[in-house]
């Protein structure tokens, strides 16, 4: 008998009634990119440098979207992972329409190597492992046992492979969560008359009450679509952490933490300044991140990778070790090539002409090229000697400005 969670079968139904995301329909590839998705990307942030690639010459990922929905995040996955294997697993025939849907109008299944789209519970998914990244977002928070649904997927990890969660924070939803237990008590449901009663909830309160406003001022776009608003204030199972329970959480797994995937919303240097900061960021990590916790009420959930075992994180320091290692642009650029670009975080990045330059000499030479051995007008140092001459050190210059923004992806030894 398949394994599932006590939730499911209303979880279920809910999502046949609201199919989440309600991301609109397109021909043609997604819009624009979410470097979480992208597994060169997510593999960087938590290890500083990618693996050498398979016999192929590429990098061909084996990728679970656990709990896929309509598929928003499947077709990313496999847009900005080509020849990867993808599996979608959902347990609503509703939301795997919409996905089955989206990712035949944008060709998504023409970019990987396998695509497979299932009706399937992440607690029935035994023999479809090992995978290399694991994508589960919104998900865990909405089985009535999420500890049971992390080992699930533990378990379906190969040692050393990423695991990207996004759940639920108290802080930032104790206002959403006021709204989610009075329309419980009220006796709305979770259907059409929930949502009309929903909605007329925040028409009935007064201008000036404090959770109308947070509704009008933070939500009232993002819960525009039905779906999306049903998703949030009718949804028949949630659970919400705070930092100290989500630790403990990740600990019941027997899962190293590798990284927040929004790590800027994670430093004090946005929220303090001058003796403060410094004094904050002299704190452990944990230390830092719960004062950051404290400081901000705004923050609404955890998006953060996992690892099963604990990842070794490769280091640019040295000088030769950064000539030695070659490096692929990031696919997750909005405007490539050019001086003036969004990053992965789609914000304005303006590189330097050596910058552009040196990343463009890369991407055409051979695979594997390091970074010293690029053509160069002079050159009197190889890349591991401790003496670097002039052209290696503008090299060095550009590849540093190159890591920093997030352009260049390293590889370790020059490995393609």
């Amino acid at each position: 008998m398949s394994a599932t969670d006590a939730a499911t079968p209303v979880v279920s139904a809910f999502y046949d009634r609201f199919p989440y995301p309600a991301d609109p329909l397109q021909d043609g590839p997604p819009p624009g990119y979410n470097w979480r998705w992208c597994v060169d990307s997510a593999w960087v942030a938590a290890t500083g440098a990618l693996p050498p690639p398979g016999a192929s010459g590429r990098r061909a990922w084996r990728i679970l979207d656990a709990g896929c929905g309509t598929g928003v995040s499947t077709d990313y996955l496999c847009h900005l992972n080509p020849g990867s294997s993808v599996l979608a697993v959902d347990i609503s025939a509703g939301a795997l329409d919409v996905a089955r849907e989206r990712t035949r109008r944008s060709g998504a299944a023409q970019q990987v190597g396998e695509l497979r789209i299932e009706q399937r519970s992440l607690l029935d998914l035994a023999g479809e492992g090992p995978f290399d990244y694991i994508n589960s977002v919104g998900v865990l928070h909405h089985l009535r046992q999420p500890e049971a649904g992390l080992k699930a997927l533990a378990g379906l990890l190969r040692p050393g492979g990423l695991l990207h969660l996004f759940l639920y924070a108290d802080g930032g939803r104790w206002e959403v969560h006021r709204i989610q237990r009075s329309l419980g008590r009220l006796g709305v449901g979770s259907g059409s008359e929930g949502m009309r009663l929903g909605r007329q909830l925040f028409a009935d309160l007064p201008e000036t009450n404090r959770l109308r406003r947070h509704h009008e001022q933070r939500w009232a776009l993002d819960t525009a679509a039905e779906a999306n608003f049903a998703d949030m204030y009718l949804h028949p199972q949630e659970t919400s952490y705070n930092l100290e329970r989500l630790m403990a959480f990740v600990q019941s797994a027997e899962l190293s933490f590798a990284g927040f995937s929004n790590p800027g919303v994670w430093d004090p240097a946005r929220l303090l300044g001058g003796e403060l900061l410094e004094r904050a960021q002299a704190l452990p990590d944990r230390e830092r991140w719960a004062l950051v916790e404290d400081l901000d009420p705004e923050i609404s959930h955890f998006e953060f990778f996992l690892s099963r075992g604990p990842l070794q994180r490769r280091g640019w320091d040295h000088d030769g070790a950064l000539l030695a290692a070659g490096g692929i642009r990031n696919r997750c650029l909005w405007g490539w090539p050019s001086k003036e670009l969004l990053d992965p975080d789609l914000m304005p990045l303006s590189l330097s002409s050596e910058a552009l330059a040196l990343m463009q000499a890369l991407e055409a030479a051979p695979p594997g090229t390091a970074i010293g051995a690029l053509p160069a007008e002079s050159s009197t140092a190889s890349a591991t000697d401790d003496t670097i001459d002039a052209s290696s050190q503008r090299r060095l210059c550009a590849a540093r400005e190159l890591l920093a923004a997030r352009v260049l992806l390293p590889l370790a030894s020059g490995a393609a």
